[in-house]
C-alpha cells in the first residue's frame, strides 16, 4: 500500500492548558441526570429494610465476611452496611426534572469558605497542598476538617490522592500512631481499591482480589480490614451462586463479592428495570397488521428488528455503521404508526449523524433525554413520553446510566439496545450491553449489512481476530512504518497538514488523530503541541489556547466532546460545538478541557470523521487489545493511515488480547425475574 508524501518536519511546540469544547445542553444534561441518580439511590436505600437469608456454607474468608453480615442482621451493626437480592421494588415515578436553558455548569456546588478555610488549615499541618482545600471540602462535606483530623487516610476520597500521599499525610498527623496495620488505614484502602476497580469497569470485586490488591498496599491484615470496612457500611458484600449443585448431598458453591454501594444499587436497580421491560407486553400501540406491514416494506435485519420490536420489551441489535440504517426504519416505521419514538445517542457528534437518517427531529444525547434538556420530555407520571426508545452505541452505557433510562421509561414501552459488540466498553462501571448479549434474555438481531469497501473488509476481520491485507486502490488504508518516538511524530503532522488533504482531498480539520494514550513520547499532549504548531501555531493567550484550536471538553469522566476556540473574554473561553455557541468560565478550562486534534481511543468511540490517523509509537505495545485496534481503525469513514511502530505486536493484539474481563452481577441478577426461572 502506498504512503502519503512527506512535507517539511514540524516545529516542535510545547502543549498548552487544556482548552474547552463541548455542547452546553449536554453539560447540563449530565449535572440534571446526576442529581437524579442521587435521588434515586436514596429512595432505594429507604426502601431494603428486609433481612438478610443464610446462603450456603462458606468457609475462611467468605464465611469470616458472611459473619460481618449476619452482625448487621443481629442488630450489632447498622443494617444499611450490606443488602441482599430481593423481589424487584415497586417502581415509582421519576420526578419530573424542570427543563432549563442550556448553560455551561459551573461545577459542584462550592463548600462554604470556612469550611475551605478549616481545611486548608489542617492539610497544611500535614504537609499536603493547600490547593486540595476545596475538592477536600467538596468531597468529604462541611465536617471535612474534623474528618481528616480523626482519620487522615479519608483523604483518599479525594480524586486524584493516592495511597503513598495519604500516608505521608497521616505521618505527618498522627506521628508514631500511624502504622500500616491502622484499621482506618485498611478502610479507607478498601473504598479507595473498590472507586480504582470501578472506574476500570468493575461493579464489583472478588473477595480474593480485593485482599490481595490490600496486601500488595501494605495492609497487614487484609480480611480484617474488609471485614471492617463491610462492618462500618463502607462498601457492601454480596454472595451469588455459581453454577448448579451437582446432586442432592452437593452445596451449590458461591461467590463473595464487595462492592461500592452506588454501583451495587444501579446495579440491581438496572436488572429490576429490564426485567420489568422483558416481562411486560407492549403496549397495544399499533394493529399487528400496521407493523407487518412496516416489516414486509423494509428489506433483511431491518424487517427483523421491526418484527422483534412489534412484540417484545427489550430487543437487541448488533451490527456496525452500514447498519445504522435498521434502527432508523425501525424509528420511521414507528413514526408512521403515530407513536411516540426517539433515539438517544452519546454525544452531539453521534446524534447530528443518525438524524439525517431519521424522519424527523427524533434524537437527543442520553443525558439531554434524562435531565429534560433534549427529547420529549416526562409525562405526568415522570416517566419518559416515549413509546419507543433505541439507545445507539449501546456498549458505552455504564450501569449508572443504563440504570436511569430503564427506570424512566413508562410501562409497555418497548427498549432497542442498538451497537456494535467489538468496539470498547463504557468507562464507567459493568458491561451492560455484553451482559445482556451473553444472557440471552431477549430477542437478539444481528444485521447481515457488513460496512462497505477495504475499510470495513479491514474491521470486520479484525473483529473475528484477523489482520487482513486488504486491497486499496483509492488509498483507503495506508500502512506508514516509523522506527522511533520522534519519527513517528513528525509522519503523524505531515499526514494531517499534508498528505491527507492533497492526496484525497480530505482537509485537516476533518482528520482525527488517535493515540493509545495522554502520555508519553507520542501521546496525546505531544501529538497536540506538534499540532497545534503545525496548523494554528499562536501564543496561547487564553489558558494555551487560540481561535480556531481544536479542543476536547469532557463534561464528566468518561465523556468527550469535541469544539473549535471561537474566542476568549472576561467571562471565559468561548466554543463552538456542534454548532452552538458556549462559554467555558476561566476556572473550568484547566480542569476539563484539552487539545483535541490527538485523541484517545476511549475518547474517539462514538463519533467518526472523513480520515483518520492512528498512531501506533512502540511503547504502545502493552495498551494494544483487539477492542481497542478495532474502535481505533473504525472511526474513519474514507481513510485510515496506521503510523506503525509496534511490528508484529500488532498482529498479535488483534489475534491473542481480547477485552479485559470485568467483574459484574448484572446476569446473575437478572436470570432469577426471567420467565421460567422458577421452573
Amino acid at each position: 500500500m502506498s504512503t502519503p508524501e512527506t512535507p517539511e518536519e514540524p516545529r516542535s511546540a510545547d502543549d498548552g492548558t487544556p482548552a474547552e469544547g463541548a455542547q452546553v445542553s449536554e453539560a447540563e444534561a449530565e449535572l440534571a441526570a446526576q442529581r437524579l441518580e442521587r435521588e434515586r439511590i436514596e429512595r432505594r436505600k429507604a426502601e431494603r429494610q428486609g433481612p438478610i437469608e443464610a446462603g450456603a456454607k462458606l468457609s475462611g474468608t467468605a464465611a469470616d465476611l458472611l459473619a460481618a453480615v449476619r452482625a448487621v442482621e443481629s442488630g450489632e451493626k447498622p443494617p444499611a452496611t450490606v443488602f441482599e437480592e430481593a423481589r424487584p421494588a415497586p417502581r415509582r415515578p421519576a420526578p419530573e426534572p424542570v427543563r432549563r436553558a442550556p448553560v455551561v455548569p459551573e461545577g459542584p456546588a462550592a463548600p462554604a469558605e470556612g469550611t475551605v478555610g478549616e481545611v486548608r488549615e489542617v492539610l497544611t499541618r500535614g504537609g499536603a497542598p493547600a490547593a486540595l482545600a476545596a475538592p477536600a471540602a467538596a468531597a468529604l462535606g462541611e465536617d471535612a476538617a474534623d474528618l481528616l483530623r480523626e482519620d487522615p487516610w479519608q483523604l483518599l476520597r479525594v480524586p486524584g490522592v493516592r495511597p503513598e500521599q495519604a500516608d505521608g499525610f497521616a505521618r505527618a498527623l498522627l506521628g508514631g500512631e500511624a502504622g500500616p496495620d491502622d484499621e482506618r488505614r485498611g478502610r479507607a484502602l478498601t473504598v479507595w481499591l473498590l472507586e480504582q476497580a470501578a472506574a476500570a469497569g468493575h461493579t464489583v470485586l472478588e473477595t480474593a482480589a480485593l485482599t490481595e490488591a490490600l496486601g500488595r498496599q501494605g495492609v497487614l491484615g487484609p480480611e480484617d480490614a474488609v471485614r471492617n470496612a463491610i462492618a462500618e457500611g463502607d462498601v457492601l458484600v454480596f454472595q451469588d451462586a455459581v453454577g448448579e449443585a451437582v446432586g442432592e448431598d452437593e452445596e451449590q458453591r458461591v461467590r463473595v463479592l464487595v462492592g461500592l454501594e452506588r454501583c451495587a444499587l444501579a446495579e440491581e436497580s438496572l436488572a429490576d428495570g429490564l426485567a420489568r421491560l422483558i416481562n411486560s407486553a407492549p403496549k397495544q400501540d399499533g394493529a399487528a397488521e400496521e407493523w407487518e406491514r412496516a416489516a414486509s416494506a423494509a428489506e433483511g435485519s431491518a424487517a427483523d428488528l421491526i418484527r422483534a420490536a412489534s412484540g417484545h420489551g427489550l430487543v437487541l441489535h448488533t451490527g456496525g455503521e452500514a447498519a445504522l440504517a435498521e434502527p432508523a426504519a425501525l424509528l420511521n416505521a414507528a413514526h408512521g404508526m403515530g407513536l411516540r419514538a426517539w433515539a438517544a445517542t452519546h454525544s452531539p457528534v453521534g446524534r447530528e449523524r443518525f438524524a439525517s437518517r431519521v424522519d424527523g427531529p427524533a434524537v437527543a444525547t442520553v443525558a439531554g433525554l434524562l435531565s429534560g434538556a433534549e427529547g420529549p420530555g416526562r409525562d405526568p407520571e415522570g416517566a419518559l413520553a416515549v413509546d419507543l426508545l433505541v439507545v445507539l452505541d449501546a456498549p458505552q452505557l455504564d450501569v449508572e446510566t443504563a440504570a436511569l433510562l430503564s427506570e424512566s421509561l413508562p410501562d409497555g414501552a418497548r427498549l432497542v439496545l442498538s451497537g456494535d459488540p467489538a468496539v470498547l466498553w463504557s468507562v464507567g462501571p459493568g458491561r451492560v450491553f455484553a451482559d445482556l448479549l451473553a444472557a440471552r434474555a431477549c430477542p437478539q438481531i444481528a444485521s447481515r449489512r457488513p460496512d462497505p469497501g477495504p475499510l470495513g473488509e479491514l474491521v470486520s476481520g479484525i473483529g473475528v481476530g484477523e489482520l487482513l491485507q486488504v486491497e486499496a486502490p483509492e488509498k483507503e488504508v495506508v500502512i506508514v512504518p516509523v522506527r522511533d518516538a520522534g519519527e513517528a511524530v513528525h509522519r503523524t503532522v505531515q499526514l494531517v497538514a499534508d498528505s491527507v488533504p492533497r492526496a484525497l482531498g480530505v482537509p485537516a480539520e476533518e482528520t482525527q488523530v488517535i493515540t493509545p494514550g495522554h502520555g508519553g513520547a507520542v501521546g496525546t499532549r505531544v501529538l497536540n503541541a506538534a499540532l497545534k504548531e503545525r496548523l494554528n501555531p499562536g501564543p496561547g493567550r487564553f489558558a494555551g489556547f487560540d481561535p480556531g484550536d481544536r479542543v476536547a471538553w469532557s463534561p464528566a469522566p468518561g465523556r468527550t466532546l469535541p469544539g473549535r476556540v471561537v474566542g476568549a473574554d472576561g467571562q471565559g473561553l468561548r466554543l463552538d460545538c456542534a454548532g452552538e455557541t458556549v462559554v467555558v468560565p476561566r476556572d473550568r478550562v484547566e480542569q476539563t478541557v484539552r487539545h483535541g486534534w490527538a485523541l484517545t481511543a476511549h475518547q474517539a468511540v462514538g463519533a467518526r470523521w472523513p480520515a483518520a490517523v492512528v498512531v501506533l509509537p512502540g511503547d504502545a505495545v502493552p495498551a494494544l487489545s483487539r477492542p481497542w485496534i478495532y474502535t481505533a481503525f473504525s472511526r474513519a469513514d474514507r481513510h485510515l493511515s496506521v503510523v506503525h511502530g509496534v511490528d508484529q505486536a500488532l498482529q498479535r493484539a488483534v489475534a491473542e488480547i481480547p477485552a479485559k474481563p470485568r467483574t459484574t452481577r448484572l446476569p446473575v441478577l437478572l436470570a432469577p425475574q426471567l420467565p421460567g426461572a422458577a421452573e
